[in-house]
């Protein structure tokens, strides 16, 4: 099964601006903006007007960042989840139950998670039996 290609203009601006903002370039030049913009302080006379400007300016790239973070990081978890739906379904020993978990209300995830941390205490104790007990010793 092949999956079709995202053409949606917005995931393609998104995953554009998620690279490029996360590369050392973006990072130098918002650090160079913040120097520039110090700079700049005497000649403005550090005046209400020159705070104004960065406060703007970090207040609207911050507000469209986070837009374009989330978009990104919900196709990623839904990936994530996809594969790991993909991975359950495929294993034969694997309890297909637990499919789509991320579709369940609060109440019902907890009761699962008690579940699985009874079979993990199980499973530590077991080990940790096993291990007291040492090696089986070759008896005749």
């Amino acid at each position: 099964m092949t999956a079709a290609r995202s053409t949606s203009w917005f995931t393609r601006f998104a995953k554009a601006a998620a690279r490029q903002t996360g590369r050392p370039l973006a990072f130098c030049l918002a650090l160079g903006s913040i120097v520039v913009w110090v700079a700049l302080g005497p000649a403005y006379g550090y005046s209400d007007t020159w705070q104004l400007v960065i406060n703007t300016a970090t207040t609207i790239v911050t507000f469209l960042m986070v837009f374009l973070i989330q978009n990104t990081q919900n196709r990623d978890s839904e990936a994530i989840q996809v594969k790991l739906d993909e991975l359950i379904r495929a294993t034969p020993q694997a309890n297909a139950a637990l499919l789509d978990l991320e579709e369940l209300d609060e109440d019902d995830l907890d009761r699962i998670r008690a579940e699985y941390e009874q079979l993990a205490e199980r499973a530590r104790r077991e080990q940790g039996r096993r291990q007291a007990e040492g090696p089986l010793e070759n008896v005749p």
